[in-house]
């Protein structure tokens, strides 16, 4: 394999700007989308205690853990794992992450696209009317032009920022973006919280339904609504960790990003629920909760224009921020492994992500009677890389610094100068992590 020095290796020009990239990369349509419907589909309060206490415990641990092993070698997902480990089993473990990283980006952008398509849709005047909401998704999403175009519009996108590089591409980009995401959630929460039932919602969303805790299925949801969140386990942090300067502190850095992406999820969910209980609309509508559900109650709001578009532009931004970091693991891996220049790994990786990603755009229109264990394309594919190639590919990371990586390497690499938090942090990547990814696999796969 062919490995670029670590000295030549791009890097983080600023402190502010590597913080705002990786929260880019975390901060996702996992935190707007798919946390308020899985926390509506689980209970609600109870369910965000569990959650907060899966990354306090697992979600911390693994995303300092991934950051570690990048930085300590300078080299992107698969090749720092080549660089770390003594044997051929243990140096194929970050392939998972780059693949998962990969599978994730062809489906993401259709989803990302379908954003672009109701911000577009809401900016023109074009949203769905009352009660149309859902034939209005039914027929866009089974057309055999609209979700394609869309979708290439956001790799287009993506691959532009990933063409400028690490400081000039993904740092910039972020310094923008970031700030705007922000601004956008603010406003968005303030005005959801002066809706007429707004108290509803946040009762749901914050006063714990403590009967919800003996469903097993509410902690299974929890640590999966954890690694997408925070984006573990797909070689993301891994190779944006391979830019952090030496003298950054990894984790001061860790903190920073899991608090930044947990209260970006909650403010996001504190937009929506709201919203849904003072319309009277059902908080557990499962993924259908941004296309249909939320234009629906859009069409019924005093300014449900302005506040479609500024929503959809809030899914638009994020999408795109967590896109850019889905397509640079690959390419990253690309440029190393086989020492191809930055501008050819981008349009090669790119192009296959968009091709691969047709099927999934085409799976609710033209190839809607195409379906793999009964599912549509984009669900099968996400079934893959969520339930299967993700926990593994996390599983492998933490077997790997906790077992594998000697513990005095792997505690330097770290930074934790405190023994007990050393200590604290070795448990929950050795024991706490693995057994609870391994409940999660086994019960995807409906053996337990």
């Amino acid at each position: 394999m062919t490995i670029t020095a670590a000295a030549t290796r791009a890097q983080w020009q600023t402190r502010g700007g590597f913080i705002l990239s990786i929260l880019g990369a975390a901060i996702g349509l996992g935190n707007i989308w798919r946390f308020s419907f899985v926390v509506g589909e689980n209970g609600g309060g109870a369910f965000l205690v569990v959650y907060l206490a899966m990354v306090l415990c697992v979600g911390l641990p693994l995303l300092l853990a991934e950051l570690a092993v990048g930085r300590s070698v300078g080299r992107e997902a698969a090749s720092a794992f080549v660089a770390l480990g003594r044997n051929r089993a243990w140096r194929q473990s970050g392939m998972l992450g780059v693949a998962v990283s990969f599978i994730v980006l062809t489906y993401y952008a259709v989803i990302a696209g379908w954003a672009v398509k109701y911000f577009v849709a809401f900016g023109l005047g074009d949203a769905p009317r009352q009660g149309g909401a859902a034939e209005y998704f039914r027929a866009f999403t089974a057309t055999s032009v609209g979700p394609v175009f869309w979708q290439a519009l956001v790799m287009v996108a993506t691959a532009v920022i990933v063409l400028g590089g690490v400081e000039r591409g993904i740092e910039r980009a972020s310094k923008y973006l970031m700030p705007a995401l922000g601004i956008l959630i603010v406003v968005l929460a303030a005005h959801s919280l002066m809706l007429p039932h707004a108290g509803r919602g946040l009762a749901f969303l914050f006063a714990p339904d403590w009967s919800v805790l003996a469903q097993p299925n509410v902690y299974l949801a929890a640590l999966g609504q954890t690694f997408f969140s925070l984006g573990l386990a797909m070689g993301v942090l891994v190779t944006y960790g391979s830019y952090i300067p030496q003298h950054y502190s990894l984790p001061q850095a860790a903190v920073v990003v899991v608090v930044g992406d947990t209260l970006f999820a909650v403010l996001a969910a504190a937009i929506i629920f709201p919203a849904v209980f003072s319309f009277g609309m059902d908080p557990a509508q499962g993924p259908g909760l941004a296309f249909v559900t939320l234009p629906e109650i859009f069409a019924q709001m005093t300014g449900g224009r302005a506040t479609g578009v500024a929503f959809f532009a809030l899914l638009v931004v994020a999408a795109v921020t967590s896109s850019v970091a889905m397509l640079e693991i690959p390419v990253a891996y690309v440029m190393e492994r086989w020492g191809l220049v930055r501008s050819r790994a981008t349009l090669v990786v790119a192009a296959a992500a968009f091709i691969l990603g047709v099927p999934s755009a085409l799976g609710f229109g033209v190839w809607a009677g195409l379906r793999i264990a009964g599912r549509p394309i984009l669900d099968s594919v996400d079934f893959l890389a969520s339930n299967i190639l993700l926990p593994l590919s996390g599983l492998a990371v933490a077997l790997f610094v906790g077992w594998h990586w000697r513990e005095a390497h792997a505690v330097a690499a770290v930074g934790l100068r405190r023994h007990r938090l050393a200590r604290l942090w070795r448990i929950s990547v050795r024991y706490l992590a693995p057994a609870m990814i391994v409940i999660i696999v086994l019960r995807s796969l409906a053996v337990i």
